[in-house]
């Protein structure tokens, strides 16, 4: 079972600064156009639930993303009205409580990853959730860098409704950034439902959207990002990261590194001679 979490042929990923835009993935829809990847989880028939070889394959694409030159952003969804119920009860679930410790914890590890490479990526990521969002799912949303819900959408952080901890894939050390210490424990500690109006109010949401308008409306957000200086955006990202384990000095000395850098970008020099000449500058990420 264990070779199921390895970096695989199967995939076909390309390689280093190659494009992405004719990678055809097993384990879900993409959909690469004008410099944004939509990625559609299609299980619609069981709320798109996650399998040992859709973790694995969603892991190898974001890793991949660090190379790839025709991807800015990324618009995570699901199919079919929910974004995703997290772990398969019957494809994971099940054969999990048939492992040993080391199963389990390349299991664990190798979940985790799916996360390490999303937020290593360069790129923004937005999810557009509708629906079911839940257990694993919750987690890839929490992992984006950005997220739009809709008012049916209802987020679970599940693990304590199977007898899990609520430190699964990094939850401990995100969803505190993004909602807070006191209101990440409640839902870490009880897996009670998070509706999207609290959603929005804690800031998990970014915005509510009409169930029909939520993936419109991210890939719009994506396009945006990718109008904008793409290397800049990574850097952001990079440093939004990084600077959660620095002090205010070091962070400040941080961005003044990083900021050099961006200042001798060709767009940094775009955006001055179009200001100049009362222009709209048009960046091209480099």
């Amino acid at each position: 079972m264990t070779q199921r979490y390895l970096p695989g042929q199967a995939h076909q990923l390309p390689r280093h600064n190659q494009p992405l835009a004719g990678y055809q993935p097993e384990h879900f829809l993409l959909d690469v156009k004008d410099g944004v990847a939509t990625v559609s989880l299609n299980r619609p028939e069981r709320k798109n639930p996650l399998s040992f070889d859709s973790y694995a394959e969603l892991r190898d694409f974001f890793r991949a993303l660090v190379y790839a030159p025709d991807i800015h952003a990324v618009v995570i969804t699901g199919a079919g009205g929910n974004f995703c119920s997290g772990g398969d009860v019957h494809e994971i679930i099940g054969p999990l409580t048939k492992l040993d410790m080391p199963g389990l914890l390349a299991f664990t590890r190798m979940t985790g990853d799916l996360v390490k490479a999303m937020r290593a990526c360069p790129q923004p990521i937005i999810a557009a959730i509708d629906g079911v969002c839940a257990g694993a799912g919750a987690i890839l949303a929490m992992a984006s860098d950005l997220r739009y819900g809709t008012e049916r959408s209802k987020t679970y952080f599940l693990f304590n409704k199977v007898g899990l901890a609520g430190c699964d894939m990094g939850a401990c050390a995100l969803l505190p950034r993004i909602i807070g210490q006191g209101r990440a424990s409640e839902l870490l500690f009880t897996g009670r439902g998070l509706g999207a109006l609290e959603a929005e109010r804690w800031g998990f949401y970014n915005r509510v959207c009409g169930a029909e308008e939520v993936l419109i409306e991210a890939q719009a957000m994506a396009a945006q990002l990718v109008a904008g200086p793409t290397f800049a955006n990574g850097m952001t990202k990079k440093m939004l990261q990084q600077e959660w384990n620095m002090g205010v000095d070091e962070a400040i000395e941080a961005e003044a590194q990083a900021q050099a850098i961006c200042m001798a970008t060709n767009d940094f020099h775009r955006a001055y001679h179009a200001f100049v000449a009362k222009q709209t500058p048009v960046f091209e990420g480099d």
